[in-house]
């Protein structure tokens, strides 16, 4: 009895090895598979999009761009409006990023919604009067710098039953660029990203 229970166990490993899906690589710049949540292609044309359509607003041009100046943005709080438990971070640091290479912006880290990003800043000059650290070596008070910008913003879902066998998925990247010295929005974005797909696919 036991040696069939074996046999049977060994047939049925086989069979389920030879079903298994092979592990790949993606090859991103040819990619045509969608899906009906959000995937990383979502956020790669949702970022480049709406980061070109800020560099483009005459608005975002610093006041003394000739000389290399550039606007301090700082990340707001970005919500997550979608059936999805996805990382907003997905979508802000493909921006973040665009406008750093931009060379227009840089981003502070050291000023945010709920405290820094990075808390070095503030935990190296805790570091004034250690005895263990070169106190010439030590960051000075009164050096970092205050945001021009806030970055805030929304990620939507809509479902809609388009026919007994179709269904429509709408997600909306809404961003917002807020002047912190009058607290007017300097640019706002919207991007749509439209799917259709079987009414038995989930989105979650």
């Amino acid at each position: 009895m036991s040696l069939k229970l074996s046999l049977s166990a060994a047939l049925l490993a086989a069979t389920l090895a030879g079903c298994a899906t092979t592990t790949q690589y993606v090859d991103q710049k040819n990619d045509n598979v969608a899906v009906m949540g959000l995937d990383y292609k979502d956020f790669e044309s949702a970022a480049n999009k709406m980061v070109n359509d800020m560099l483009n607003s005459p608005l975002m041009v610093h006041p003394k761009a000739a000389q290399g100046g550039r606007f301090v943005v700082a990340m707001s709080n970005i919500t997550n409006d979608t059936a999805q438990r996805i990382d907003t971070d997905q979508l802000t640091k493909k921006i973040r990023v665009s406008l750093l290479n931009s060379g227009r912006f840089v981003i502070t880290t050291a000023v945010g919604l709920n405290g820094p990003e990075d808390a070095m800043t503030a935990k190296s000059r805790a570091l004034k009067g250690s005895k263990m650290v070169n106190q010439a070596t030590v960051k000075k008070d009164g050096r970092v710098i205050a945001p021009d910008f806030s970055l805030s913003g929304k990620i939507m879902q809509r479902n809609n039953r388009v026919d007994n066998r179709t269904q429509q998925v709408d997600y909306y990247f809404q961003l917002t660029l807020t002047n912190l010295d009058d607290g007017l929005a300097y640019w706002e974005g919207e991007e749509a990203i439209i799917k259709r797909g079987d009414n038995r696919t989930v989105t979650w």
